[in-house]
């Protein structure tokens, strides 16, 4: 949408707004990107990315992360594995959190230590290997001891798959999925 923004403000309902219209009490949008916005928040300037925490807190007490979908219709997460830097597509038909062999190396997992297994994939069967990840974190959601999957495929994808989902509250309306924390 050129000049517009989907926005969420305080945890409320997603809305569109223009170049120049209010978002909230403080905050005004200045421009869009492909992949995000920048407001003025009281006189300074803030970039905010698609998917990334919100200008001001959400008045749930529950951690929340709030995804856009882009143009596939696919929703993006960037997050983190065992602190360390990773984009997830959102996969609600994937039993658990998969990682490519490569990503894991670079995560710094020893998923040959983990149980083998064989899984069945769009592609086929693969050889994978179960392990637990410490923590997975999209936006202000962290999940510790989250049961995930090495897929030995360096060209897969980062799927947040529902060991993660599965402990979240999922909400979507229209291109917006809202992730609640549940416990």
């Amino acid at each position: 949408m050129p000049n517009r923004a989907v926005v969420q403000i305080d945890g409320g309902s997603p809305r569109i707004i223009a170049i120049g219209q209010k978002a909230g009490d403080s905050a005004t949008l200045v421009s869009v990107e492909k992949d995000g916005a920048t407001f003025n928040v009281d006189g300074k300037r803030r970039s905010i990315k698609l998917g990334e925490a919100p200008l001001s807190a959400p008045t749930s007490s529950s951690p929340t992360a709030s995804l856009t979908s882009d143009s596939r219709g696919h929703f993006m997460a960037d997050g983190q594995v065992n602190g360390q830097a990773i984009r997830f597509i959102v996969d609600t038909g994937a039993t658990m959190v998969s990682l490519s062999s490569a990503d894991a190396r670079r995560l710094g997992i020893n998923y040959l230590a983990g149980q083998p297994t064989q899984l069945s994939t769009a592609n086929g069967v693969a050889q994978a290997w179960r392990v637990r990840l410490d923590s997975v974190r999209v936006a202000n959601i962290t999940i510790n001891n989250v049961d995930a999957v090495v897929i030995d495929n360096a060209a897969m994808p980062a799927l947040l798959g529902m060991s993660f989902l599965n402990r979240t509250d999922m909400k979507r309306e229209g291109n917006i999925m809202t992730l609640v924390k549940k416990f």
